[in-house]
């Protein structure tokens, strides 16, 4: 065989294998997975990916990250990030400009009364409890993922929340799926009429068994001895708050003896056994409702709570804070083996984000000499409340002021014949003497920007809605929060302590590797709607990941 019969031999063999493949490859990325697993963990940095990563084990996180694909610079990208927005924003693949989730509770200037996300007064408790919370997702103005998936299916997929918190469970699922939350005051799951007449009998059975009573009478102690927690601070810190009944915030907690000063059931969901219990949950409803075992995909949206709740208390810098996510590493291992088991491998794409992240404890940083602080949103808007009284005359100019934004008494403005938008611009500059301000920008500033427009104000451009936020959105230097306390810490800004969170996913399909490329959290859902092949949810967008999908 001469050299050019060689070469052309070769040439042939290497084409054939590569028209081989591509096929395979074609068809195998037209099979739907037949359950998705979403799972929120309210709160969580990026960040503790690396801090805690080297006490995880192999079969939790980082598997996840090891034989998946990692997001290394995932974010929210509007403002304020909240719990409420985060999970609606997940999920739809949309910002609050357009699904209107603009904080977990805001001020509704048509009402004149604040209102919750997912509060429905209209709606009957499920559960045991008849007086449980009243809830469902009539405020979220688009659909979700979930939603597309079962008018795509005609309603034969199964689209279920599960979460201690109402909104985390309830803004997932969306309009129609199934939610199910924690009653606080009787430890068990419930639901509302929104989504069933009665709860099903699996998850009575579930609720009898008394899962959140028997994790109360244990205590909460660090899984490891506490020297080894070297990725904290000291476990007696100023800058944590105690539980009622607990002189210092220090290892370990007695719940036995804490339960009657903390709210009884509602001690559980400020230790990681909350987490636990959705697992539990989660595990159970898996089972019960045959997720993944027909030709319809389904979807299971989990958000664990705990985090966020005892984040809050302690801080992001706490022994409590390692020790909480050392164990929800159990808590993902555990899920990742029931799915495995009860799915298959090749069955199930998972993915796992957070709804915002968190920012370091105030007080900790002025200590350190760097800067930050604390304002009081009660007395700013008695200040302001004054200079609007001399500029125009005596009068309550200020409706409301929260979630970093101002309402002004359109009314009143009426009356005394004063521009709507020269109040909003007065407002912006005289919310710049105030210490802590950086910015401070009029309502219709915000809505004549585009949607996509960069930096800080884009942020703010994309959680806001005309409709439902204020007139003046004001934006605090880094690491200055409304709060009483100087313990503890929140979230809500538009930096990147609070933006930036972890983006993994892993299952059927799902390449192996890492990336550094800025990715938004409104991606995560077109990429799903790609993998379903359903519908995009109709206020979409974010955009398909390609290095997911292959193209």
């Amino acid at each position: 065989m001469d050299n050019f019969t060689k070469k052309a031999s070769s040439i042939l063999l290497f084409l054939y294998l590569i028209l081989s493949i591509f096929p395979v490859r074609a068809q195998y990325q037209n099979k739907k997975p037949k359950l998705i697993v979403g799972i929120i963990v309210d709160q969580m940095r990026q960040e503790y990916l690396y801090r805690f990563g080297r006490r995880f084990s192999q079969n939790g996180f980082n598997r996840l990250i090891n034989q998946g694909y990692s997001f290394k610079n995932a974010h929210f990208n509007y403002a304020p990030t909240y719990t409420g927005p985060g999970h609606a924003s997940v999920y739809t693949g949309s910002t609050p400009a357009y699904h209107g989730i603009i904080a977990n509770d805001w001020y509704n200037r048509f009402s004149g009364e604040d209102v919750y996300c997912v509060f429905d007064k209209s709606t009957k408790p499920i559960g045991k409890n008849e007086n449980g919370k009243k809830a469902s997702p009539h405020r979220l103005l688009t659909t979700t993922i979930g939603d597309e998936l079962r008018l795509g299916t005609q309603q034969r997929s199964k689209v279920i929340g599960v979460s201690i918190k109402d909104r985390g469970a309830v803004l997932p699922a969306g309009h129609m799926g199934t939610a199910y939350w924690y009653d606080y005051s009787v430890g068990t799951f419930m639901s509302s009429d929104h989504y069933m007449e009665s709860l099903p009998k699996w998850v009575r059975n579930f609720n009898q068994q008394d899962l959140s009573g028997k994790y109360l009478k244990q205590d909460w102690r660090t899984l490891y001895p506490m020297e080894s927690y070297t990725a904290s601070g000291p476990d007696d810190s100023p800058y944590e708050s105690a539980p009622k009944g607990k002189e210092k915030p220090t290892f370990p907690y007695k719940l036995k003896k804490l339960r009657k000063e903390n709210g009884d059931y509602g001690l559980l969901p400020h230790t990681p056994y909350g987490n636990r219990f959705v697992t539990d949950m989660a595990l159970a409803t898996i089972d019960n409702e045959a997720l993944g075992k027909d030709e319809y995909s389904d979807l299971l949206a989990i958000s664990y709570s705990s985090t966020d709740i005892i984040g809050h208390a302690f801080g992001p810098n706490s022994v409590e804070i390692e020790d909480t996510y050392l164990r929800l590493d159990q808590e993902i291992e555990r899920l990742l083996l029931h799915l495995d088991k009860t799915v298959g491998t090749d069955n199930y794409v998972l993915f796992l984000t957070a709804d915002h992240a968190v920012a370091e404890v105030p007080q900790r940083l002025i200590d350190a000499k760097i800067p930050a602080g604390y304002f009081s949103q009660k007395e700013l808007r008695t200040s302001l409340n004054g200079y609007l009284s001399k500029t125009h005359g005596k009068g309550d100019w200020v409706e409301n002021i929260s979630n970093l934004q101002v309402f002004l008494n359109r009314k009143l403005i009426r009356e005394k014949n004063v521009d709507l938008k020269q109040v909003q611009e007065q407002v912006s500059e005289y919310l710049l003497d105030i210490d802590g301000v950086i910015n401070a920008y009029p309502a219709h500033e915000i809505a004549a920007m585009n949607y996509d427009h960069a930096g800080p104000k884009g942020i703010l451009v994309r959680g806001y809605h005309q409709k439902r936020s204020g007139d003046v959105l004001i934006a605090f230097a880094p690491s200055w929060f409304s709060s009483s306390s100087h313990k503890g810490t929140t979230h809500g800004s538009v930096y990147a302590y609070d933006t930036h969170v972890p983006l993994l996913w892993y299952g059927a399909g799902i390449p192996k590797g890492q990336s550094t490329r800025y990715r938004a959290i409104t991606d995560i859902v077109p990429t799903l709607s790609i993998l379903l092949q359903t519908t995009f949810p109709n206020g979409c967008t974010g955009k398909p990941i390609e290095e997911l999908l292959g193209y």
